[in-house]
């Protein structure tokens, strides 16, 4: 009969660890996710800056070779006006 008390009390604390187990399991999931959430928000704001960086670096390419075809173009026909003047 001791023995059975015994087992059963030994059972008694083995439960309570182990829901203390699960609750503080649980906590942690919850502060992960939370944590994985914040993550994943930066990673959409980084994600829209380099979008927006690249819009960017390509309008100034775009605006680069636009002036270089201009200044080819201003001095060819600059070229012609010379050669048709002579």
């Amino acid at each position: 009969m001791q023995n059975t008390t015994r087992n059963d009390i030994d059972l008694a604390v083995y439960m309570e660890r182990l829901d203390t187990y699960i609750d503080t399991q649980s906590e942690l999931n919850k502060t992960l996710c939370r944590g994985m959430e914040r993550v994943d928000k930066e990673l959409e704001e980084l994600k829209t800056w380099r979008t927006k960086f690249y819009g960017a670096k390509s309008l100034a390419l775009f605006t680069m070779i636009l002036f270089g075809h201009a200044a080819v173009v201003m001095g060819t026909v600059v070229g012609i006006v010379k050669l048709y003047q002579d």
